[in-house]
């Protein structure tokens, strides 16, 4: 159904992501600059490659209510995943999350995204994911995301955390629009799926083991 779910595209992707692993995640430093105390939910929008794994890994976080895969960047029209698939609309693959910020705060939420749920150096593309629409970006809500999203990519730059310098794009948000029903949760609804166990489950379990205590306790 899904050129992601073709053997031989699974292949392709599977070797390229063993090829580029993160490195230094476990010495990501903590954002100098993050956001004030707040109550209330809060959401922001993150782009980094396919969003089956982006959602598969910020929906087990300690503090976020809900994540929802869709598409920035993009027009209403074009918000569909065949013609998004096509990287010709200027749309990302993205996730809306909702989140506690009395929990987790929003620079945190960053930490977990540069350091886990993709690579940040990678221009354009992810694993044999390739396009404009698997392009790292932040889509900020207001002037204090952008601040933040700028301020932290400068301080990891510095600390030379990475071989690359990061490539994600900070830009406003315009439009978020939900993908369709098939895409939401669907790392957790296909468990089989050879993407998912050779993609996916390896990034959240990077996660549970670099930042355990971030992920929410099962009741």
């Amino acid at each position: 159904m899904f050129s992601r779910k073709s053997a031989l595209r699974f292949v392709q992707l599977f070797a390229l992501a063993g090829a580029a692993p993160l490195l230094g995640a476990a010495d990501f430093p903590d954002p100098a600059v993050d956001s004030k105390a707040a109550t209330g939910k809060q959401t922001v929008v993150l782009a980094g490659g396919c969003f089956w794994c982006t959602e598969a890994v910020f929906e087990i976080i300690e503090g976020v209510d809900e994540v929802l895969s869709g598409y920035a960047g993009g027009t209403r029209e074009t918000a569909k995943y065949d013609i998004v698939s096509t990287g010709r609309t200027g749309h990302a693959e993205s996730i809306l999350i909702t989140f506690d910020p009395a929990k987790i705060s929003y620079g945190q939420l960053l930490k977990i995204f540069f350091s886990v749920a993709h690579d940040p150096t990678s221009l354009n593309r992810q694993g044999a994911d390739a396009g404009p629409h698997y392009r790292s970006a932040i889509f900020y809500a207001n002037d204090e995301q952008k601040q933040i999203a700028e301020a932290y990519i400068k301080q990891i730059n510095e600390a030379q955390v990475l071989r690359k310098p990061i490539v994600t794009q900070v830009v406003p948000l315009d439009k978020f629009y939900t993908a369709e029903g098939y895409h939401q949760d669907y790392a957790g609804r296909n468990r089989n799926n050879p993407y998912i166990v050779n993609v996916s489950d390896p990034k959240v379990e990077k996660l549970k083991k670099l930042y355990p205590g971030c992920v929410r306790k099962r009741k």
